[in-house]
């Protein structure tokens, strides 16, 4: 079975750069040829809709609703160069409900269907990477136990370190032997990346007896902001860009995870 099949990106706290960080290793995954389902799973601030400036005809809320199925709810997402052309690293999308708060009232049941639902949908794609809410929400955790790998994105920010913590501490609790891995955005450096990811590991390997391992990293881009900000993906708008860069490192180890192979070679994610 394919380890990575299912992806959850998960934070501890917000305003790490989670869902831009989701689109973006979604859409490199995609442009290594791997059919790729995009999941928003902030079931109260659903956005990634937003960050593409897709309007797609369904949401989650329709699902929730009775009005269509999960799988009609997919929408697909065509990355699109001058012209009008498809530029490749096409991926599909199962929006949330943005601006709305109404999904985060689904209950524990409720929650443990749509993880469910999303697990059928999995057969059909290598990778369902699910862009999952800030905090510690137990419809967060819930969505957690599908296997895969979760990965805990962090910043240095103190409150970023002890949030991520404690967000790994209760996900062991509930799924012992989940396989959390880290990844430190908004690094000066390699250097930086390896100490925030020390500190983390520090106090997950003395009070919780275990080691998350360190995925990669991302530097300080400012290029981040203006992808954002013009609604595409760093690997499409800039795709030289440092934190482009970083982002197909952090795939390719995806993949060599994936492939259960450390000699996949380096052009299997190319910048486009």
């Amino acid at each position: 079975m394919n380890p990575t099949r299912m992806i959850q990106v998960a934070s501890g706290k917000g305003g790490v750069g989670k869902t831009w960080f989701s689109v973006s290793i979604a859409h490199a995954l995609a442009g290594a040829h791997r059919r790729v389902l995009l999941f928003d799973g902030d079931l109260g601030l659903a956005n990634i809709d937003v960050q593409l400036g897709l309007s797609p005809r369904h949401d989650l809320g329709d699902v929730i609703s009775g009005r269509v199925s999960l799988a009609d709810a997919i929408a697909t997402y065509r990355p699109q160069s001058m012209g009008g052309a498809d530029a490749g690293g096409t991926f599909d999308i199962l929006a949330g409900k943005s601006g709305s708060g109404v999904l985060s009232a689904l209950t524990r049941p409720e929650v443990a269907g749509l993880a469910a639902g999303l697990s059928v949908l999995s057969d059909t794609y290598d990778h369902v990477v699910s862009d999952l809410a800030a905090g510690l929400d137990q419809s967060v955790l819930s969505l957690c136990t599908n296997g895969g790998i979760t990965i805990v994105l962090v910043s240095d920010e103190p409150t970023s370190l002890t949030d991520a913590y404690a967000f790994i501490k209760l996900l062991t609790m509930q799924e012992p032997g989940a396989d959390i891995r880290i990844v430190v955005n908004m690094a000066n450096d390699k250097n930086h990346a390896r100490r925030t990811h020390a500190a983390l590991t520090n106090a997950s390997r003395n009070f919780l007896g275990i080691d998350p391992p360190f995925l990669g990293f991302i530097p300080r881009d400012e290029l981040v902001r203006d992808a954002i900000r013009h609604q595409t993906p760093i690997l499409f708008r800039h795709p030289q860009a440092k934190a482009s860069e970083a982002v197909r490192r952090i795939a390719r180890e995806i993949l060599i995870l994936s492939a259960g192979n450390s000699r996949l070679p380096a052009s299997a994610l190319r910048p486009a």
